[in-house]
């Protein structure tokens, strides 16, 4: 009885009894006369005024109809139950709340995020949920917007997991700011829910209550919680996620769909070179492929994902190894993450889905998110999806309201519920099926023919591009666009009571068109130190070589330190480093290197694996990630490194170097 009383005063407007529960006459009496009041106003009073309008002064109860019709404007008594209190279980109540309505969320843990607790980190929350959040409570997007980090003002895209060279870059900012939209940010799911169910209220969210069944009678829903207790509304939203116990009542028993994909994610105390420039990258590979972004704070989140059957299990402490076997020939963006990363900080789970299904609901019964439309992440669209239908779902509700007061009708419910539905399901079922195809082109690409073709691999060797990697550029070339302007920008025109604007602090660098279309000017760009790190068989070289961007202070490169020369001298003692081997400067932003008629040469593996001789007396441009050895014999052989120092963390140049070494 006592946890009775307590729910009754988190949210009175609800009726709730247990099994166990007896009641006092009085009690009895006042629960029937509510109940007996409810079926009155969801049935009986409006065909009393509309039958009765000559002798509405002689019938004291229709005098009582008409003062309960004109309260009724001001006031709305619609009991909303909402399964499930996630991302879209609290963004729905809180817009139904916005309306008006009565709502009370049940959630069986509200200190975990749903789906895989509270290790799921950030997640993207991209214009065209954000601009809901706005429709919706422009105070509440406000807060969410400060407490996350903007990634739409940055390059974003594909690329080559192994050379790390630009597949094709995505363009999320210009599709929000030419319609008046946020920008793309990324947030911590837990300060996310946080802001929500602080904005719906405490007084509406249950916690520890786990629904397991309910019941439709076609007047009202009586929804059962694990517990036994029970609680009966106007109508019921399934927002319990992708196990929904709602759906498996509402549509029938039916098993997520494993995607073939297994992934691990970690969160990294990690700042990468061009953090200013690249807010998120997907790294393509065969049967493989690699997700990172900026989550701000000096933290880089990463999805690494695998093709493989579900189920499997890494051994203890085991699975940055596994991670680094998997991952082995990647590009330094992907490796450099990984070493990174904590053991403990990495987790793993199978990814699922659900298949569309045109049917959301029946009766008084709808479904909302992953509980509906799961969907694979990889366009970031699961939660935003979410996002709308709690919008559209209070929107529909609001209008049948709206149309009941006008025309001194009860509500239609069902009818509203259908309406939200309709709205929803095209759009949702083509963004699920693009986050289907995105995990297809991300792990069957092949940069070069023979990849994945056993016997003939060794075909790889000659660096002949794939066929499908051609084609894809120009499909992805022409698509993309359009699919982004659809996808962020789609639903924005439709958000009543949200006036198009964009905020001042959504700008991106004057210079993000020029990164977009020069991969030079996006490299010049880079804010980091550079190094030289010795890698391989390079027992000549004794240190990591610190590069300074000072262009009155070059580098010589000889067997012999040269005291007189008027910068760095670095002493390599190799048979093949000549006395005066090579020289390195800088400018313009890029660094170059210049050999001086050295006897065994210069040599540079560029990313792509081209491993080519440096004119003599000619400057050569080297990249981050190339390879750069004095001699031909590997034995004074570097990997060019840029890094940026974590922010508030100061380090002398020995630190740095140490820094890096241990990475």
């Amino acid at each position: 009885m006592g946890s009775s009383v307590l729910c009754n005063s988190l949210c009175p407007s609800v009726s709730i009894y247990s099994t166990t529960q007896k009641y006092s006459l009085l009690e009895k009496r006042h629960f029937l006369i509510q109940n007996s009041l409810f079926r009155n106003r969801r049935s009986g009073l409006s065909k009393l005024v509309v039958s009765n309008k000559l002798s509405v002064a002689e019938d004291p109860r229709a005098e009582e109809s008409e003062s309960f019709l004109k309260s009724r404007k001001q006031e709305k008594k619609l009991r909303i139950l909402v399964a499930g209190g996630g991302i879209g279980g609290l963004v729905f109540a809180l817009a139904a709340k916005k309306k008006g309505f009565e709502v009370l969320v049940f959630e069986r843990d509200l200190s975990a995020i749903r789906g895989e607790g509270q290790y799921r980190g950030p997640i993207q929350i991209q214009s065209n949920a954000l601009a809901a959040l706005e429709a919706i409570d422009m105070s509440v997007a406000d807060e969410i917007m400060q407490a996350g980090c903007v990634t739409g003002d940055r390059i974003n895209g594909l690329v080559d997991g192994i050379s790390g060279s630009w597949y094709c870059k995505f363009d999320t900012f210009t599709p929000a700011v030419e319609r008046g939209l946020p920008v793309t940010r990324v947030i911590s799911r837990m300060t996310l829910q946080q802001i929500l169910a602080s904005a719906v209220g405490s007084e509406s969210i249950l916690n520890e209550s786990n629904v397991v069944n309910y019941d439709d009678d076609g007047k009202k829903v009586t929804l059962k919680l694990e517990n036994g207790t029970i609680y009966e509304g106007d109508l019921l939203v399934g927002a319990d996620g992708i196990r929904s116990k709602v759906r498996q009542k509402l549509l029938g028993p039916g098993e997520a769909v494993y995607s073939g994909y297994t992934c691990y994610t970690g969160i990294a105390d990690y700042v990468p070179a061009d953090i200013k420039t690249v807010g998120y990258r997907v790294f393509l590979g065969h049967k493989q492929y690699f997700v990172s972004s900026d989550v701000g704070g000096g933290k880089m989140q990463w999805y690494g994902f695998h093709y493989e059957p579900p189920g499997g299990l890494d051994s203890p402490n085991g699975k940055k190894e596994r991670l680094l076997q998997i991952f082995d020939g990647w590009c330094d963006n992907v490796i450099d993450l990984l070493l990174a990363t904590d053991e403990e900080a990495i987790l793993r789970r199978d990814i699922y889905d659900r298949s569309p299904s045109w049917s959301w609901g029946k009766g008084l019964v709808t479904l909302l998110g992953d509980s509906v439309h799961a969907m694979q992440p990889n366009l970031g669209q699961g939660g935003c999806m979410a996002i709308e239908d709690g919008y559209q779902l209070a929107l529909e509700l609001h209008k049948a309201w709206s149309r009941s007061t006008e025309s001194v009708k009860p509500i239609d419910i069902a009818p509203a519920l259908r309406r939200y539905e309709d709205a929803r399901k095209l759009r949702v079922a083509v963004i699920h099926g693009l986050a289907r195809m995105a995990a297809m082109m991300a792990s069957t690409y092949k940069a070069y023919l023979g990849v994945g073709l056993g016997p003939l691999e060794f075909l790889t060797k000659y660096r002949i591009p794939h066929p499908g990697r051609v084609g894809g550029r120009v499909f992805i070339d022409i698509g993309m666009p359009l699919m982004l302007s659809w996808v962020l920008g789609g639903n924005g025109s439709k958000l009543e009571g949200r006036v198009l604007h964009c905020r001042l602090s959504d700008r991106a660098d004057d210079q993000l068109r020029t990164w977009f279309e020069d991969n030079d000017a996006l490299e010049r760009a880079l804010d980091a130190d550079w190094f030289l790190f010795p890698i391989g068989d390079s027992t000549a070289a004794s240190g990591t070589i610190f590069l300074s961007r000072d262009e009155k202070k070059p580098y010589v490169i000889g067997s012999v330190t040269h005291s007189s020369f008027a910068g760095f001298s670095i002493a390599i003692p190799s048979p093949q480093v000549s006395k005066i081997h090579a020289r390195i400067n800088h400018k313009d932003g890029a660094f170059f290197v210049t050999d001086l008629r050295s006897e065994h040469g210069t040599w540079i593996t560029d990313n792509e694996g081209r491993r080519y001789r440096a004119s003599p007396n000619f400057p050569t441009r080297f990249r981050p990630t190339d390879t750069i050895e004095f001699g031909s014999d590997k034995k004074a052989c570097f990997r060019v490194k840029a890094m940026r120092i974590p922010p508030g963390k100061k380090m002398d140049e020995d630190e740095v170097v140490q820094e890096l070494a241990e990475r």
